[in-house]
C-alpha cells in the first residue's frame, strides 16, 4: 500500500478499444476470455475516459486492441484526444479497416503509428498471424503511413518461429522507413502463456538475437532507433511492471475495467474498478487493485532489502503468479528468487523439444483454462 500523497500522476493510458482483430497471433497478450463487441464501451464513455485521463495528467494515449480500427468511431475518438492535447499512438496490425481509415485518422490529428509485423517473410508471418495476404497488406500500409508524413514504429514479437529473422526484421523496418523498431521477446501472458511451449526459443537463440540487435544498433545509428525487450526466462533481473505497478501508466479494457497492467486480471484476488462506476482519478488513487502492489511496502525479501527495489519495483506480479501460484513473491526472472532456476529449467526443457506443439490460435470464443507446466 502507498499513501495517496506519494502516488505520482500517471503519464500514459493504454486504451484497449476492442478485442476484435483479424489476426489470430498465438502470442497475443489479450486475456483468454476476450470481451465481445456487446461488452465494449460506447463512444460517449470512451470520450469521457479520455477527458478524465487528460485532467489526471496523462500525456499520451495508446489506441490499441485487438485491432482498434475495427471500431467505426476510431476517427471520432482520435479527434477527441487531439482536442484534449493528448498525444495519440495507434497500435495496429495494419489490416482489416486500418488502411481505409488512415487518412481520416491523420486528418483527425493522429500523432504516431505503431505497426505490428509477425516476421520478415510472408510465409512465416502468415503462419504466425493466421491470415493469408496480411504481410503484403502491412507493407502497403507502412508506405501509406510514411506518405502521409506520420512517424512509424515497427514492432515485432520474437519467439521460436521468427527468431532467426531478427536481422531481416530490422532491415524490413529500415526499408519501411520506420523511425523506430521494437524487437520484443515474447512476454508470456494471455495467449502467449497458453502457447509457451510452442513459442519458447533456446537460450543460445535468444543470446544470438540480442547480439545481432546490438550490432545493428551500431551499424544503423542515426537511421533508426532499435528498442529491445529481452526475454524474462533467460534474464538475471526482472523488468519493472510498466515502470512500476500503478506508478506511471494504466490500462482500460474494452468493457471498461481499469487495470494496472494488461495481464492484471489473471490475479484472482484483486478487485478491479470500472469506468462505469468510478472516475479515473478515484481509481488511480484508491482502487484496491492499484494499491495492492504499489510502491515497496508490500514487498517480501529479497525484494524489500534489495538496492534495486525502486528500479525493478518487484518485477512482474502476473509472472510471479503464473510460475509460482503466488502473485506476492519475488518475480522468478530475478536471480535472487528461489524460483529462478526452475523458471530457466522450464524454458530450457520447452525450447529443447524438436517438434513443438501446434499453435492454439487466439479466437474470440475461447474460454480460460488452467495453465499447464507450472513449477510446484
Amino acid at each position: 500500500m502507498t499513501s495517496s500523497a506519494r502516488i505520482p500522476n500517471p503519464i500514459g493510458l493504454l486504451a484497449e478499444l476492442t478485442h476484435r482483430c483479424p489476426l489470430r497471433c498465438p502470442y497475443c497478450s489479450n486475456p483468454l476470455e476476450l470481451d465481445n463487441r456487446a461488452q465494449e464501451l460506447d463512444t460517449a464513455t470512451w470520450k469521457r475516459v479520455f477527458s478524465e485521463a487528460a485532467a489526471l495528467g496523462v500525456l499520451h494515449v495508446h489506441l490499441s486492441g485487438g485491432e482498434p480500427t475495427a471500431r467505426p468511431d476510431i476517427v471520432e475518438l482520435t479527434a477527441h484526444c487531439a482536442e484534449l492535447g493528448l498525444y495519440t499512438n495507434l497500435i495496429t496490425a495494419g489490416v482489416g479497416a486500418a488502411d481505409a481509415r488512415l487518412e481520416a485518422l491523420a486528418d483527425a490529428g493522429l500523432d504516431h503509428v505503431q505497426l505490428s509485423i509477425q516476421a520478415a517473410t510472408a510465409q512465416t508471418a502468415e503462419h504466425i498471424g493466421g491470415l493469408a495476404g496480411a504481410h503484403a497488406r502491412k507493407r502497403d500500409f507502412a508506405r501509406h503511413v510514411v506518405a502521409l508524413g506520420l512517424p512509424l514504429t515497427v514492432n515485432a514479437v520474437i519467439h521460436r518461429a521468427n527468431i532467426g529473422e531478427v536481422g531481416d526484421i530490422i532491415d524490413l523496418a529500415v526499408e519501411m522507413q520506420a523511425k523506430r523498431v521494437e524487437i520484443a521477446h515474447t512476454q508470456y501472458y494471455g495467449w502467449a502463456q497458453r502457447n509457451r511451449a510452442a513459442l519458447m526459443p533456446t537460450r543460445a537463440e535468444a543470446d544470438a538475437s540480442i547480439a545481432l540487435v546490438e550490432e545493428a544498433r551500431e551499424r544503423l545509428k542515426g537511421r533508426i532507433v532499435i528498442d529491445l525487450v529481452v526475454p524474462d526466462y533467460y534474464s538475471a533481473y526482472p523488468k519493472p511492471c510498466n515502470g512500476g505497478w500503478a506508478r506511471r501508466t494504466f490500462n482500460v479494457t474494452p468493457s471498461g475495467k481499469v487495470l494496472p497492467c494488461h495481464a492484471a486480471e489473471t490475479i484472482p484476488h484483486l478487485e478491479f474498478w470500472s469506468v462505469r462506476e468510478h472516475t479515473l482519478a478515484e481509481t488511480w488513487r484508491s482502487s484496491p487493485a492499484f494499491n495492492a502492489y504499489r510502491g515497496t511496502d508490500w514487498m517480501p525479501d529479497p525484494c524489500r532489502s534489495c538496492d534495486r527495489r525502486e528500479r525493478d519495483w518487484g518485477g512482474c506480479r502476473c509472472q510471479a503468479l503464473a510460475l509460482t501460484g503466488d502473485a506476492g513473491v519475488t518475480d522468478p526472472a530475478c536471480h535472487k528468487s528461489p524460483w529462478h532456476d526452475r523458471m530457466q529449467a522450464l524454458a530450457a526443457a520447452e525450447s529443447a523439444v524438436s517438434s513443438p506443439p501446434a499453435y492454439d490460435y487466439r479466437v474470440m470464443t475461447a474460454a480460460p483454462r488452467p495453465m499447464e507446466g507450472q513449477p510446484a
